[in-house]
C-alpha cells in the first residue's frame, strides 16, 4: 500500500449536511446549509456550527445567539443545496423552495417543517477561529418527526434517507453494517 502526501487540509469525510434555520430581530427567517457541524459534548447536549464572517447568517446568529439545526435527507438535497449557494440577502429561502416554518419551543427561530430532526439551540460562545467562526450551543428542545417512529417506538433515522456531504457532493447514506458493540458480541467474529 501506499500513500501520498497532502498538505494539511480537512479530509473528515462524509460530513452531516444540515440547514440551520435562524430569524433575525425583525423576524425574518433566513437558512444556511451547513456541513462543518457536530456534536461536541452529551451532558450538557452541546453542538457547534461555524460559520464564515462573512456570509449574511452570521451576524443574525451572532445577534440573536439562537438557531435550529434541520437535519437533511433525499428529498431534501435540493433545497439544502439551494440554501447554501443562494444569499438570505437575495432571496426568502423557505419561500423559494417550498418549506413550511413551524415555531420552535424555546428558540425565535423557525423549525423546518419537512426536516425529520430540528435541534433547537442557544449560542453559548463564540470562538473565532482563522476562516470560520464557531458557534458553540446548548441544545434546548429536539423535535423528532412521528413518521419515523417504529411499532416498539424507536426512531428510525434510517427510513428518512438522510444525506451526508462530501468534497463537493451530496450523498445519501449506505446500508447499515453492525449496531453499536456488535464487535464485541458473543459470536460475532471479524470477516
Amino acid at each position: 500500500m501506499s500513500k501520498e502526501l497532502w498538505k494539511p487540509g480537512n479530509m473528515l469525510y462524509p460530513l452531516p449536511v444540515v440547514m440551520v434555520s435562524m430569524t433575525d430581530r425583525d423576524g425574518k427567517y433566513n437558512i444556511i446549509t451547513l456541513a462543518w457541524v457536530g456534536t461536541i459534548c452529551s451532558d450538557p447536549p452541546m453542538v457547534s456550527i461555524s460559520v464564515r464572517p462573512e456570509r449574511y447568517s452570521h451576524p443574525i446568529l451572532k445577534e440573536t445567539g439562537e438557531f435550529v439545526v434541520n437535519l437533511t435527507t433525499r428529498e431534501l438535497a435540493f433545497a439544502t443545496d439551494y440554501c447554501g449557494v443562494k444569499s438570505g440577502r437575495d432571496v426568502d429561502k423557505f419561500r423559494e423552495m417550498n418549506l413550511t416554518p413551524l415555531s420552535g419551543k424555546e428558540v425565535a427561530a423557525p423549525l423546518i417543517a419537512e426536516s425529520p430532526v430540528c435541534i433547537e439551540c442557544k449560542v453559548k460562545q463564540i470562538l473565532p477561529l482563522g476562516s470560520h467562526d464557531m458557534f458553540v450551543a446548548e441544545v434546548v428542545a429536539v423535535h423528532a418527526d412521528s413518521r419515523y417512529m417504529d411499532e416498539n417506538n424507536r426512531f428510525c433515522l434510517e427510513k428518512a434517507e438522510p444525506i451526508v456531504y462530501s468534497h463537493g457532493s451530496y450523498l445519501t447514506c449506505g446500508e447499515q453494517l453492525g449496531t453499536f458493540g456488535y464487535s464485541v458480541r458473543k459470536g460475532n467474529k471479524k470477516s
